[in-house]
């Protein structure tokens, strides 16, 4: 051997060593992580833990070994890389071949020694792993008895403390329930103090209890004495001895499990394959024998090679019409009788499926098994002509780089391997292809970047990638940009949905809002939101003050637009939702079916939901009735109004609707019913627009609950109200024309429930649900029939809005109001 393999050698043969430690000893931590929850509380000692996680790190060899490999080898060629060592020996005139020779070498003694440890020492660690878990689990847990909790932990017995001092194990206040017997729970002992202990051999749990009393009842009746008989006995020192079970930790014989496919080697593996698929080929011979002497085969000759020399023809049903049937009855009854006896047939071969089925299964499990030994082995070589290339062509050693890549590669060999696996169990792919599927993705990998190593070039061409990129981008920008859309919308929630659509390249034709209207004391022209958003990036506006206005119309066909979009618009006339080429789409503020109307995000709210959602969906005749195309959910929070809402749906809605157009013009849009995503006895729940009637809030016949939904659900705007007077007659329906009312808005609230312990320090004594409640200074609330609402947010008409504290400045003696 030359001075520079031992050098490559010792080199690979440290990092390989450290990162198999490392490896293996996460692998544990995730088997120890695996089963924790059978091993704590078993009181089990740190040897058979330690055997335990032992021959679980043994188990994970097959797969460490091929990652400390790859990890190993990317190391090594990267550390001589990053060093200059590499640049030196290709300088000596020596190849990056002549380089790997001794790592192959190495690697190649690796897979050797895989394949051994995958046949000789895994299937051993199994078999203890299994054993160790059986015995395990039979073991109970430890006895520890909970301060203040009755303890049913001893079979037989029910035990409780009140208290323990930790130091002396000294316990008080004990109570010992016998029900071990037939005659049930008619045994109790109660001891002020009490110590207890544990044979050495754990099979009795003796109690020494002192100052206490003996309960017993014979708890027997006979037929003319129906009495019972109670023992008492003061005792001030008593022993007292629990039979137990199970508390010793005992090892069973290690054959126990070795027929389990994972705990033979290759030689146990063939053997259970030949008696299996003997056992396999008599089952299928004797259906054979009875599907041959089944009754629904009459024609037997039909399956005789010997007598037909030739193949029959498929037979042409059509050819036996012609004069074959005398009438449709006889057909009928030919076609009834042949579907009769294909459902039998198929019964029959369901029947003999379920018979073969455990024996398929196991021989495919073998067939995997024993090829994965050496899949397994080859591995550690594929990894290898993976990490060393890749080391020399990053030139980074240490843990840092090198680690991130390896274990990338490494997760898409395990994904690909488990994947497969599971595939050939389930009959969808051969043994061969499953336990060598891994090998099949990752060799190509290897050798092209082993190619690339050896020609020194790197594996991406960044200049060429964003070359690429750039000529991609600028391709699907100019078909974006080919799509023309007339986008329909007002307020502030249509606008953001507006600048995502153009920020993305799609062409904006023409933008179709309400036309403008006069307002205020000074009658100020007002724009829409989305008109001023429209004019400010120079997109044509439409305002037509009809919908079915001729001229209007003529100008949208004009356009000539692949696609409308409505976001909080007006009811479309049938003549223009048809008008686009690819349809007209509405995003609307809530999981269709539910919820239809003008005001969905108020109306959610209102009714206490707790989930809401954007909707994408195609317009038809109805309102919000089209097929939807997606949707979104997000929840509602506790603290979550009108408002808020509307930014979050706002924000959502956005991108769902950049989905729905991407799809529609990439042809892949699918719609859905909205009647199919109902489940069964779902109540639709309407949304309709809001009046001034529904905004005033009903202190008197509605609970706190409900007050408070409407508050959030109506907040900010248009505001939830009530009214108020002074020496207005409490109780009444009816308003005095000569009292002067004043209106409240209310745009934040708190319920507290009259259970609460919070209650009574706002509530004293009895009140009426709509009786106002004050201390003049830090609260004010309404009193409803379940508790009271806090009213923390509020505004008097004509003056501003203001928190509660504030507005009770310039409000005195606020319980001198009543609600009308």
């Amino acid at each position: 051997m030359k001075i520079l393999d031992r050098f490559i050698i010792k080199s690979f043969i440290g990092p390989f060593i450290m990162v198999l430690l490392i490896v293996v000893f996460i692998l544990m931590m995730q088997f120890l992580w695996l089963y924790i929850d059978e091993l704590v509380g078993k009181g089990l000692s740190f040897g058979v833990i330690l055997e335990f996680l032992g021959w679980g790190g043994a188990t994970m060899l097959p797969l460490a070994l091929p990652l400390a490999t790859l990890l190993a080898s990317m190391m090594t060629l990267g550390t001589m890389g990053e060093n200059n060592e590499l640049l030196a020996i290709k300088a000596a005139g020596i190849s990056l071949q002549r380089v790997l020779v001794p790592l192959t070498c190495v690697s190649l003694l690796i897979s050797i020694g895989a394949f051994f440890a995958a046949n000789d020492l895994t299937p051993v660690a199994y078999n203890k792993i299994f054993t160790l878990r059986d015995d395990i689990g039979k073991k109970k847990d430890e006895i520890k008895i909970p301060v203040g909790v009755f303890y049913d932990g001893v079979e037989g017995y029910t035990l409780r403390i009140d208290g323990r001092d930790d130091k002396s194990g000294m316990m008080y206040g004990v109570m010992v329930y016998n029900h071990s017997g037939s005659r049930g729970n008619v045994s109790l002992t109660i001891a002020d103090s009490g110590s207890m202990k544990m044979s050495p051999q754990k099979d009795y749990l003796i109690f020494n209890l002192y100052n206490g009393i003996s309960y017993d009842e014979t708890n027997t009746k006979k037929y003319r004495d129906t009495t019972y008989q109670l023992q008492q006995i003061d005792f001030t020192s008593q022993e007292l001895v629990i039979p137990l079970e199970n508390y010793t930790f005992t090892k069973s014989s290690e054959g126990k499990y070795s027929d389990q496919v994972k705990a033979m080697d290759l030689k146990g593996l063939s053997q259970d394959r030949d008696s299996i698929g003997t056992h396999f080929d008599s089952t299928v011979v004797n259906q054979h024998t009875r599907l041959m002497a089944h009754s629904s085969l009459k024609y037997l000759k039909q399956l005789d090679t010997a007598f037909n020399k030739k193949a029959l023809p498929y037979l042409q049903y059509d050819s036996l019409k012609v004069g074959q049937w005398r009438s449709l009855a006889e057909e009928r009854d030919a076609l009834q009788g042949a579907l009769s006896r294909v459902n039998e047939h198929i019964s029959l071969f369901t029947s003999f499926s379920r018979e073969t089925y455990s024996d398929v299964y196991l021989l495919r499990r073998i067939d995997i098994e024993i090829l994965k030994k050496y899949s397994q082995a080859l591995a550690c070589l594929v990894l290898f002509f993976i990490g060393a290339p890749l080391g020399a062509i990053i030139r980074k050693g240490g843990l840092g780089t090198p680690a991130i890549i390896s274990i990338l590669f490494f997760v898409l060999y395990w994904v690909v391997d488990i994947s497969s696996t599971k595939l050939q169990n389930d009959g969808a792919i051969n043994a061969l292809l499953g336990a060598f599927m891994s090998t099949f993705v990752l060799a190509p990998i290897g050798a092209f970047i082993t190619w690339k190593a050896i020609n020194d070039s790197s594996i991406l061409d960044m200049d060429a990638f964003k070359i690429r990129f750039k000529r991609f981008k600028n391709k699907i920008t100019g078909r974006l940009r080919k799509v023309k859309i007339v986008y329909m919308g007002t307020p502030e929630f249509a606008v953001q949905p507006l600048d995502e659509l153009r920020k993305t390249g799609y062409r904006i034709s023409a933008v179709v809002t309400v036309a403008d209207k006069a307002s205020g004391r000074g009658l100020k022209i007002n724009e829409s939101a989305v008109k001023k958003y429209a004019v400010e990036h120079k997109i044509p506006v439409l305002q037509p003050l009809s919908l079915k206005d001729p001229e209007f119309i003529t100008e949208l066909e004009k356009i000539k637009a692949d696609i409308f979009i409505v976001v909080a618009f007006r009811m479309l006339p049938e003549a223009i939702w048809k008008m686009p080429r690819l349809g007209t789409v509405n995003l609307h503020a809530s999981l269709l079916p539910q919820y239809r109307g003008a005001a969905p995000i108020n109306w959610a709210i209102i009714n206490g939901e707790k989930v809401t959602g954007v909707t994408t969906f195609m317009i038809d005749k109805e309102i919000d009735t089209g097929k939807v195309i997606l949707q979104e959910q997000i929840k509602i929070q506790p603290d979550d109004n009108a408002g808020t809402m509307h930014d979050k749906l706002k924000d959502v809605g956005s991108k769902l609707l950049i989905r729905t157009i991407d799809a529609m013009v990439e042809g892949k849009l699918e719609m859905r019913r909205q009647d199919m995503l109902m489940s069964e006895g779902e109540t639709l729940k309407p949304a309709p627009k809001l009046t001034k009637e529904l905004c005033r809030i009903d202190f008197r016949h509605t609970n706190g609950k409900n007050a408070v939904n409407l508050i959030r659900g109506l907040s900010p705007y248009p505001g939830a109200y009530f009214e108020i007077c002074k020496n207005a007659v409490a109780g009444t329906e009816t308003r005095d024309g000569t009292v002067k009312t004043v209106t409240i808005k209310v745009f934040n609230a708190e319920f507290v429930s009259a259970s609460d312990e919070a209650y009574s320090t706002y509530v004293s004594g009895d009140k009426r649900g709509g009786d106002m409640v004050s201390d003049g200074k830090h609260y004010l609330g309404v009193t409803v029939a379940d508790g009271i609402v806090l009213l923390k947010d509020i505004q008097m008409s004509g003056k501003k809005r203001m928190d509660t504290e504030a507005f009770l400045l310039g409000f005195r003696e606020p319980e001198s109001y009543s609600i009308v």
